[in-house]
């Protein structure tokens, strides 16, 4: 007697990794964004670099670092938590809160430049501007992003882009820096076609 055969499930698709960016290339990425913001404030005066953590800070610092290499000029870095303005604390888990650092001088009539690893939805970016409003007074917020990938919720742009990677909202974009990583990478998740 012949039984029907079982519905046989698809294997569940695995993800495909492609290296965006390598160590040499996020390097080279800083250094050109290091070279944009010299040119476009003027040799970087009135500038502070505050760093979304938490891939933000170590590029706020790593961008400072470069300009005092190419110039010998010491931008003041700082790292702005943002935890408490996000959007969709009640959707996830409890998030502990970070310290904010400013600099010395504080940012009020400064130009100050947020950083940070990928500049998606916009609303990160959203949260940073609510946290500086509660800090200051800046004379104007500029922004710097490792990786632009798109998809936009809000009319948020980066006036400093180390590289513009179209995705589909399913794929994902993941930095990994030496500081808190142990290595400098970037690479963009997607689901192998079936």
């Amino acid at each position: 007697m012949a039984y029907p055969s079982a519905a046989r499930s698809s294997p569940p698709r695995q993800p495909s990794v492609k290296v965006i960016l390598t160590s040499a290339d996020v390097q080279r990425v800083v250094d050109r964004i290091a070279h944009q913001i010299l040119e476009k404030t003027q040799g970087a005066a009135d500038t502070v670099l505050l760093g979304i953590p938490t891939r933000g800070a170590p590029l706020a610092r790593r961008l400072a670092d470069r300009i005092s290499a190419f110039e010998n000029i010491a931008v003041p870095v700082g790292v702005l938590d943002i935890t408490l303005y996000r959007d969709d604390l009640r959707r996830h888990a409890t998030r502990a809160v970070g310290p904010t650092q400013l600099p010395s001088g504080g940012i009020d009539g400064m130009r100050v430049v947020l950083v940070d690893d990928v500049l998606f939805s916009g609303r990160t970016v959203r949260a940073a501007l609510d946290a500086l409003g509660d800090l200051g007074r800046p004379a104007s917020v500029q922004l710097a992003v490792l990786v632009d990938r798109g998809h936009r919720q809000l009319p948020i742009r980066a006036d400093y882009v180390g590289k513009n990677i179209p995705t589909a909202l399913a794929e994902s974009v993941k930095v990994t820096l030496a500081e808190t990583d142990g290595a400098d990478e970037v690479r963009l998740y997607g689901e192998t076609p079936r």
